[in-house]
């Protein structure tokens, strides 16, 4: 792999077209780079900000050779892409994070597995390929547990909490005989997160720990600074760095963990890219998430990630909009709250439509505001 850096004047591809391209592409272009996005879909809210929107699957590799033909670099801001996508991708250009990496965390039990094998605390796993499988996994790790899909799973989709035995043929069934995997159900006293950057050279940058509050299987709320202990927050640092070592990431990547009784760390998810739960470091880090990718998939050297005030960030669902325009003047009144629309016309409930972040005195005020600023949107109903 080059260790040249990749300068301001190149281009930059992006696989994938939603909301975090969307966010990249505002920090590639103020960096002096053109942004390429493909993906099937068109008008996407990577599209609205790219130099260039290539509509096309993922699957066809002539579109894909000759997308990377005319690209310095590739990225992602979706991980659900094919292997023969990312192989393709990187005979014209390089790839970063490579397609090995997402190959691990596009795959819920590749990814536990992967886990597992390195040492890092993961909560109890096991494959399910049958309803007898179901049954002598739900023996080894008890109830409640929770079944999910094994591949191409995100907010919460492709997964459900079993609580009684009677819940395994339904369970099953909701799998429609698919892989799936069987993870032990955690009785977490929090959520959190670190995302981090690692660049060409191993240089290392990270957010803290972050504080999610999740509705409906959905990121609600993310608050920086988590209040965990100083031993929690240097293991849940130390544990991040060693995943984006061991995978020899270039780029950014997201560690979500519960923490359980005892102040317990253990890992729920990876996502290799920029996540919802960073998107607060957008308007009140030195650095954001995003330009950090930027600079990490460049070879640049990593920008500072010291948070400028304390904030917090509510997600905008299209819940919002079910009736009528929400009211943003009034969200807005607050002028220590930043909106962010991703260009979607389609409100559908459940949908990514936006966030809002508000910055406060300390962390519980900022949160408190981002909240009351979200209600601010229908209270006029």
């Amino acid at each position: 792999m080059s260790s040249r850096p990749i300068l301001p004047g190149s281009t930059i591809g992006v696989l994938g077209s939603g909301q975090l391209g969307r966010m990249f592409a505002v920090a590639a272009r103020r960096m002096g780079y053109r942004v390429h996005t493909l993906s099937p879909a068109t008008d996407s809210p990577t599209g609205h900000l790219a130099d260039r929107e290539v509509t096309a699957a993922y699957d066809d590799l002539d579109a894909v050779a000759d997308f990377a033909r005319q690209v310095d670099v590739i990225t992602f801001e979706f991980e659900n892409v094919l292997a023969a996508t990312t192989d393709c991708a990187a005979r014209h250009a390089p790839v970063r994070p490579a397609g090995g990496v997402l190959q691990i965390c596009q795959h819920r039990l590749r990814e536990k597995t992967w886990l597992e094998q390195q040492a890092f605390p993961v909560t109890p796993f096991r494959r399910v390929a049958s309803r007898e499988d179901l049954e002598q996994a739900v023996a080894a790790l008890g109830l409640p547990a929770v079944l999910k899909t094994a591949g191409f799973g995100y907010d919460g989709k492709g997964q459900m909490k079993l609580n009684r035995p009677e819940d395994l043929e339904r369970g099953w069934e909701a799998m429609a005989g698919v892989e799936a995997i069987l993870e032990a159900f955690v009785p977490f006293e929090r959520e959190v997160s670190v995302t981090a950057a690692r660049g060409l050279d191993g240089s290392f940058a990270h957010w803290g720990v972050v504080e999610n509050e999740h509705r409906n299987h959905v990121l609600d709320v993310s608050t920086p600074e988590a209040p965990v202990s100083d031993t929690l927050y240097r293991e849940a640092i130390d544990v991040t760095r060693g995943i984006v070592d061991a995978l020899g990431l270039v780029g950014v990547l997201c560690v979500e963990f519960f923490v359980g009784p005892g102040n317990r760390l253990m890992i729920n998810e990876l996502a290799p890219r920029p996540h919802n739960s960073g998107h607060f470091s957008f308007d009140a880090s030195v650095t954001s998430q995003f330009e950090q990718q930027v600079r990490a998939v460049c070879g640049l050297p990593l920008g500072s990630t010291t948070l400028l005030r304390p904030a917090s960030m509510v997600n905008l669902l299209g819940d919002l909009w079910a009736g009528g325009e929400p009211d943003w003047s009034a969200a807005l009144t607050d002028p220590d709250v930043k909106l962010h629309l991703y260009g979607k016309t389609d409100a559908r409930p459940g949908r990514k439509m936006g966030h809002m972040l508000a910055f406060g005195r300390d962390r519980d005020d900022a949160r408190q505001r981002a909240i009351a600023a979200r209600s601010a949107l229908t209270a006029g109903r």
